[in-house]
């Protein structure tokens, strides 16, 4: 294995190139991902359980974003340290923080599951669950639960393997998994009849397949080597993985407080107005699954170049940074712009996708919400997705601090205070407001972060 040779044309070779050979496969990987809880909501949704059946996935929703929440950071951290080692021409501590990384995500995902299983029902109420939808909440994430370690394992692993240059292959580690998960989902729902454990499991046994297709592949690597050694914990190793993947992190926890908050208001404001709890609950679930495929791609678009900002960052190519940084900026907004007419001018059509609602009082007001919600809480999404891409550009750069504050400008700063202000004088609508108020002040400290750092590229 020639480390120099597999890594050195990411310093040479066409930006544009470079982005296609490892940016596509990469956001197939992520949108694959995504598919995961997609599927799950438009089988449901379609079946018999219908909107109850999406409320209880939505409010398991945190529980897996928890669960990436450590799979990211050791992941994310293990790989933007990979690529700047690549380009520092320093390959001798990379492979025991990608070991320890590894053995951290086992042990992380059975903390959680020790943790979870006894307190599901505590935990999915203080998510949303309602007395309508607790009991389908509950069944679901004990099968999910089964799965934590395959789940976490293929995540961290799966940003390790698009680092060492082989993007296609963590797309097909992850698209694999959603293949299973998209042909079981409608067997074990409508063919065996076993509702919510039916659709966990299909989702538990997807990610076994992706996990396993990731095992194989870290036999097989291209710019690093481990051994059993490796994976004995060198905390001393993994230090310098782990400050670079904080950010992903606090993003993911700053997810999780995001939608404890958003679902206790909505309960709060929803029981007083015209659609009730789990209309909301059910509504926003949605729209987070929609929203995550958007999100995706553009996080696929900057992670794909993940190795290219590292390596070049470390070999001190700066002027490729900035065209790199333009030319992820221009797809950014690309994809911002079409998601928002989508959902500006066809709320309707994408709400439909995940079933029309059956066992809820008012269908109508379902539909009103829907509706409501995709135009006004999802109007600035332009700015989201270019914040969020900001976010991890920092990261693979090299600038923790720097990411982390945009990560948390948006949700913690800014929409969290905005969606327990604004309802007390809006009422339920008031949280849909508050969504793109935050995305303006969030894009101005972003365009101020940006700014500042390329004038240190010199």
């Amino acid at each position: 294995m020639d480390q120099t040779k597999s890594s050195n044309y990411l310093g040479t070779e066409k930006i544009a190139k470079l982005m296609l050979k490892f940016s596509l496969p990469c956001v197939l990987s992520l949108l694959v991902s995504a598919l995961y809880n997609v599927v799950d909501q438009i089988f449901i949704g379609n079946s018999e359980l219908s909107t109850l059946g999406n409320a209880a996935t939505g409010v398991v929703f945190p529980v897996f974003v928890i669960a990436q929440a450590f799979a990211w950071c050791i992941g994310d951290g293990c790989a933007a340290y990979l690529n700047i080692c690549q380009g520092r021409n320093d390959m001798k501590t990379a492979p025991k923080a990608i070991g320890t990384g590894v053995t951290l995500t086992l042990a992380a995902s059975i903390l959680l599951l020790c943790v979870f299983y006894p307190l599901k029902t505590q935990a999915l109420t203080l998510f949303g669950a309602s007395e309508n939808s607790i009991g389908m909440a509950v069944e679901y994430l004990e099968i999910i639960l089964i799965f934590f370690p395959a789940f976490m394992l293929s995540n961290m692993m799966n940003s390790v393997v698009r680092a060492d240059g082989s993007p296609s292959w963590a797309m097909i580690a992850m698209l694999a998994g959603a293949a299973i998960n998209i042909i079981l989902d409608p067997l074990f729902i409508f063919g065996f009849h076993w509702g919510m454990t039916g659709a966990a499991l299909a989702t538990g046994i997807g990610q076994m397949a992706s996990l396993a297709l990731c095992v194989w592949y870290f036999f097989h690597t291209k710019t690093f080597n481990l051994n059993i050694k490796s994976f004995l914990p060198d905390f001393k190793a993994v230090s310098g993985a782990l400050r670079l993947g904080i950010s992903s992190f606090i993003t993911q926890v700053t997810i999780v407080i995001v939608v404890l908050v958003c679902n206790i208001m909505l309960v709060k404001y929803g029981t007083t107005s015209q659609y009730g709890a789990d209309i909301p609950i059910a509504v926003i679930g949605i729209e987070s699954k929609v929203f995550t495929v958007v999100i995706n791609l553009v996080v696929g678009i900057v992670l794909g170049c993940q190795p290219i900002i590292g390596y070049n960052i470390g070999a001190g190519n700066f002027d490729r940074v900035k065209k790199l940084y333009r030319s992820i900026l221009f797809c950014t907004v690309l994809i911002g712009v079409v998601s928002t007419l989508l959902f500006e001018f066809a709320p309707d059509a994408v709400a439909r996708l995940f079933g029309t609602p059956t066992n809820i009082p008012n269908p109508q007001d379902y539909w009103l919400f829907a509706e409501k919600t995709f135009r006004i809480f999802l109007s600035l999404v332009t700015f989201t997705c270019v914040i969020k891409m900001s976010s991890i550009f920092f990261q693979a750069a090299g600038k923790p601090v720097r990411a982390i504050v945009a990560s948390l400008i948006r949700d913690i700063v800014c929409f969290i205070p905005l969606i327990v202000i604004l309802p007390q004088f809006m009422g339920i609508e008031g949280i849909l407001y508050a969504a793109p108020i935050a995305d303006c002040i969030a894009m101005i400290v972003t365009g101020i972060l940006t700014a500042t750092y390329m004038r240190t590229l010199r």
